[in-house]
């Protein structure tokens, strides 16, 4: 993993941590391990990133204990805080997956992510359509609403495509899927931003409008199918983009 997280001088890092000096340290010190910054050289002592970071060793110490909670580190006797292997970090955790969207992208990422999307939402959508309160159905409806006036440019075109997938997510009546949402939501914002930029034009309004008509007709299996097209879309462009970059 190559090394491109700028190098952080106290003067550097400190306007960084912004008003909540805990979760602004975390976010840093998330995104230099992501990044590869202590790749080869040892994570710093507490004392050393309160003293890079001027910030209280009590905030340090807080810090350090949020990434070892999401896999990214842990306390060995007589070694100190280590980095732990890329193995070993909670993908799960929306931190965790927001530093590893926005480091140098990677398509082999977007797939894999993709890859999880198709194995989950399709079937959230199946559930939506048999179990979905009137309620939650419209909740779905007016994210396709959203979409179509953001074509228009009268809403924003990423928040629109998320609070579709979400709504669907909790029409499902699976608390698991459910609570899938905010992994949902933090990889969706790279996934649409990079299959938008590739095909120049934003989401597919009619193919989400499929998905959303065979919920509203409780058709678990064309809801199913449909979802599986609007996913497919995404994995096949992505292919055709590592195609591409192959043959140039």
């Amino acid at each position: 993993m190559a090394n491109n997280y700028p190098e952080l001088g106290v003067e550097d890092a400190r306007p960084q941590l912004g008003r909540n000096l805990t979760y602004g340290m975390l976010d840093s010190l998330g995104r230099a391990i992501v990044t590869g910054r202590y790749e080869r050289e040892p994570f710093p002592t507490e004392a050393e990133l309160a003293k890079q970071h001027g910030v209280s060793r009590s905030v340090t110490r807080e810090a350090v204990k949020m990434l070892t909670a999401k896999g990214l580190l842990s306390a060995r006797p007589r070694q100190g805080t280590v980095v732990q292997p890329a193995t070993n970090w909670n993908l799960f955790d929306t931190d965790v997956l927001r530093w590893l969207l926005e480091r140098q992208f990677s398509v082999d990422l977007l797939r894999q992510f993709n890859q999880l999307r198709v194995a989950i939402e399709p079937e959230a959508a199946a559930l939506a359509a048999r179990v979905g309160t009137p309620d939650e159905l419209a909740r779905i409806s007016q994210g396709l609403e959203r979409m179509e006036l953001a074509e228009q440019g009268n809403d924003d075109t990423l928040e629109a495509d998320i609070a579709f997938h979400v709504a669907i997510l909790r029409a499902s009546g699976n608390p698991f899927y459910a609570q899938f949402r905010d992994v949902v939501g933090t990889a969706l914002r790279t996934s649409i931003r990079f299959t938008n930029r590739l095909k120049g034009r934003t989401a597919n309004v009619a193919d989400h409008a499929a998905v959303r008509d065979a919920i509203a007709a409780h058709d678990a299996e064309g809801a199913r199918a449909a979802m599986r097209a609007l996913i497919g879309d995404v994995l096949d462009l992505i292919d055709d983009v590592e195609a591409s970059e192959a043959k140039g």
